[in-house]
């Protein structure tokens, strides 16, 4: 059944601001907000923890599962609580899933320190659309942040995201044989086309910083992309991008 709401006041609009704005907020509440009819009907598809449903007036979208809760709000308070400019007019409350325990798996990708949500959210997009495993190291900018949501476009609601730390992976990887690489740029790094990655956790840092000496001291193999010898560094999505399909090329 349909409900209205018309006060910006309303309890249900304040949790949506807190949960958009915190990742303190959703990691208490088990619950997380994304926006858009296109992520909405993925969401519909693929994601069993859809709760609620907010539609600005005049919105329409795909059939809902008879549990979900729907709310219309006004075109103004839908602008009120929007994190976009310009609204699409949907906004809707997940539960977060389950955390999904890691298990080391070879040709598997491990983020490090990559704070920025877009590029967290794409690397996931690509990560699924070629099945490599990744795992997001603590440092890591929140899957559940709505800007990584949406520049997952869905990813997060077809796969689970892996959350670990250092010490789980690099213990995994030891029990199970799987050798370490890195990312760096260093003369020891050798070309990453002519290493076995499929057969290793390959670990990628921020484009700032790189990956952690921690991580770097404890690698197996150092590895570079080449690139033209003008240019310092890649986008951090872009080159996980090019490691994955790497990855797959050696499968």
């Amino acid at each position: 059944m349909e409900e209205r709401i018309t006060s910006r006041k309303n309890p249900l609009l304040q949790q949506v601001r807190k949960l958009l704005a915190s990742r303190s907020a959703r990691q208490k509440e088990g619950l997380f907000v994304a926006d858009g009819t296109k992520l909405l009907e993925e969401a519909v598809r693929f994601f069993p923890g859809l709760q609620t449903v907010i539609l600005a007036d005049g919105t329409e979208v795909c059939a809902l599962p008879e549990h979900v809760r729907l709310v219309r709000v006004p075109q103004d308070v839908m602008a009120s609580i929007s994190p976009m400019e310009t609204p699409q007019g949907a906004l809707f409350v997940c539960k977060i899933p389950p955390r999904t325990e890691f298990a080391a798996k070879p040709g598997m990708l491990v983020l490090d320190g990559i704070q920025d949500p877009g590029n967290v959210g794409t690397i996931i997009r690509t990560a699924d659309a070629l099945d490599v495993p990744l795992v997001l190291l603590e440092g890591c900018a929140d899957p559940y942040n709505w800007k990584t949501v949406r520049a997952s476009m869905g990813a997060v609601f077809r796969t689970p995201v892996v959350m670990s730390d250092w010490a789980s992976v690099q213990s995994g990887c030891k029990a199970a044989n799987i050798p370490l690489g890195v990312t760096a740029l260093s003369n020891r790094a050798v070309d990453i086309r002519s290493a076995h990655v499929h057969e290793m956790a390959l670990v990628i840092g921020s484009e700032g910083r790189g990956v952690r000496s921690e991580i770097l001291e404890s690698a197996d193999r150092e590895l570079i992309i080449p690139m033209n010898p003008h240019c310092e560094s890649l986008n951090a999505a872009i080159a996980a991008a090019i490691v994955m399909w790497q990855i797959r090329m050696g499968q």
